[in-house]
């Protein structure tokens, strides 16, 4: 870990998140924005998002979830539709495109499919990242937590979603290349806490479609934990097919199948998130 961070220091957790209240409040330092990033797709990114932000809606916080990704799995994952217009290129105050869900402590900022809204977005220029931070941050004031869910990329995006973010949870697939391009992305993490000292930390790296009967799952959990310690949650998502199947009902696990192994399991992991400092 030396060689990818200056120090332990980089990495730090908040254990409290304000409790909502009726009449939201401008957004606070005390807020925790979190990037769910990792340049390879099915590894849990958007089931992370939407299920996290369920968990942190349930417990009573205001919660944003920030649909960053042109295929709009969040959005549509909890039974709403892509917006015709990207909501941060649009001439409208952010906060008019947030959508209402079915918990009232949740709203989402709905993706959008058009390729031309994509292509303004990830266009590769200073001023674009610029005005995509300028964005994020307008929209984001008044919630207790937000999660940004974003693409399979090290595109202009996600590190626009990172330059916006206090905190980066990284969900790693628990198969063969689940360490392929880490350390890449771990890099992009890096060189976003040394242009913005103190902003963002590390908040933690998520195991997820573990299945037990595997013997390559025992090894690539192991291997993740003794190269990264504490940075890795104890709590793992395992293959469930309640997981699998809530997306095509709208609904995330914890409100499809609320008994179901998957929906335990992003509780526990929302208790671990709350918890660490």
């Amino acid at each position: 870990m030396e060689l990818l961070f200056s120090s332990q220091s980089s990495f730090s957790y908040s254990p409290t998140i304000s409790v909502s209240t009726d009449t939201p409040e401008p957004m606070t330092a005390m807020a925790r924005i979190f990037c769910v990033a990792n340049q390879k797709g099915g590894v849990g990114k958007t089931t992370t998002s939407v299920n996290l932000a369920w968990a942190f809606a349930m417990g009573g916080q205001r919660t944003l979830l920030i649909d960053l990704d042109p295929q709009c799995n969040a959005t549509t994952g909890l039974g709403l539709s892509p917006a015709a217009r990207h909501p941060l290129l649009i001439n409208t105050p952010v906060r008019e495109s947030m959508l209402p869900t079915s918990h009232e402590h949740l709203h989402v900022m709905p993706g959008c499919r058009s390729f031309q809204d994509v292509d303004q977005l990830e266009k590769g220029e200073i001023s674009r990242r610029a005005l995509l931070k300028q964005h994020l941050d307008a929209g984001m004031g008044g919630y207790d937590a937000v999660f940004i869910d974003c693409p399979p990329s090290l595109g202009e995006l996600t590190q626009a979603a990172l330059a916006s973010s206090s905190e980066v949870l990284m969900p790693i697939q628990c198969e063969y290349f689940a360490m392929e391009g880490l350390t890449q992305m771990i890099h992009v993490i890096r060189d976003v806490m040394h242009s913005q000292p103190g902003k963002l930390s590390f908040g933690g790296i998520l195991l997820t479609m573990v299945d037990p009967r595997f013997e390559l799952t025992h090894e690539v959990d192991q291997e993740v934990r003794d190269f990264f310690g504490d940075i890795v949650f104890d709590t793992v998502v395992p293959r469930d097919i309640a997981i699998c199947e809530s997306p095509s009902h709208g609904k995330c696990v914890l409100d499809y199948a609320p008994r179901s192994r998957g929906a335990r399991a992003y509780l526990e992991l929302c208790m671990e998130v709350m918890d660490r400092d």
